[in-house]
């Protein structure tokens, strides 16, 4: 499938003739498959030549917050240097090498083809380093500045490859990116606890009477007090509203694109009752979407989005002027 995706984007996208970017995609592709499972397979409803820039885009996402997330070997210096490089290989005509640095070149290759502004990776960029430093957040206020650079700017990153139709799907996709990762913050409580983070803001866990202390002890498997399922519960409500605010985007895209959003506003939202239904227990386990709910969401939308194009296909034929 990623050698006929790849054959697909190279038709409007000469790089891709490229055998050193073609595998720098497909490097892209493996870390997409192997560690974004839920969205890797929403990514398969869209037409096959958006897939590898789509691959392109969390592949950068994920190579950059393993710098600071790895539980095992995080190295914090070599994000700083690397986005740097970056950077500078970004605006520099030569771009980067994809032999030295697939993902970076990967990236560097979508930006261009799609016209994605340079200041929404740099704040991206700027938010995975806040993770060298901030290990919480006082407010939400303070949370919301750092899933702007973390998540809104992915979905403003997406949005000119699912093609808007309306100038008014840029709050929504902003919407949607922070909703996932506020479903995300939730569902990895504990293991965030384990990195010495928390991505609950402080004045939440007052309000509730919560204290770091209560958390450890739950991530200890010492028992989840009704207080802190309170306090899950308040920041699964907070989330949904963003879920809400982004509805209305996801039909503000090529019809191609609209299931391929839909599928993943539904299985990222599904993390939520996800959540409830374990009794807010994301603290001794990795709660996640079964696999029998991510198809019966993602094949109907599979059929849904082959007759898309199918769609277009014929609209395109039947508008060519004849001859």
């Amino acid at each position: 499938m990623s050698t006929r995706d790849l054959d697909a984007a190279a038709r409007t996208d000469a790089a891709l003739a490229d055998p050193a970017l073609r595998a720098a995609f497909e490097e892209c592709r493996r870390l997409h498959a192997a560690h974004g499972k839920t969205y890797y397979l929403a990514t398969l409803l869209l037409p096959a030549e958006k897939r590898p820039y789509v691959w392109a885009l969390y592949g950068f996402a994920r190579y950059a917050d393993e710098f600071v997330d790895s539980l095992t070997d995080p190295d914090p210096a070599e994000l700083v240097r690397w986005g740097d490089t970056f950077l500078d290989g970004l605006r520099s005509a030569d771009g980067l090498d994809p032999r030295t640095d697939p993902v970076g070149a990967a990236m560097v290759a979508t930006m261009r083809r799609w016209d994605i502004p340079i200041a929404h990776v740099e704040a991206f960029l700027a938010s995975m380093r806040m993770d060298i430093t901030e290990t919480d957040y006082a407010t939400y206020a303070d949370l919301e500045r750092y899933v702007y650079g973390s998540a809104a700017v992915i979905g403003l990153e997406m949005l000119p490859i699912l093609e808007p139709v309306s100038p008014a799907a840029v709050r929504p996709a902003q919407a949607l990116g922070e909703a996932f990762q506020l479903s995300n913050f939730i569902r990895d409580v504990g293991e965030d606890l384990d990195r010495g983070r928390v991505y609950l803001p402080l004045e939440d866990l007052d309000r509730f009477g919560v204290t770091k202390d209560d958390l450890l002890a739950a991530r200890r498997g010492e028992g989840i007090p009704e207080k802190v399922k309170d306090l899950l519960r308040f920041e699964i409500e907070r989330t949904r509203v963003l879920y809400d605010e982004a509805v209305p985007g996801l039909t503000m895209v090529h019809p191609t694109s609209r299931d391929c959003l839909r599928t993943a506003y539904e299985l990222y939202g599904g993390i939520l009752g996800a959540v409830e239904r374990a009794d807010y227990d994301v603290f001794t386990q990795r709660v996640t979407v079964s696999m029998p709910r991510r198809l019966a969401v993602a094949l109907p939308g599979l059929a849904r989005a082959r007759a898309a194009r199918t769609g277009e296909r014929r609209w395109i034929r039947a508008s060519a002027p004849t001859r």
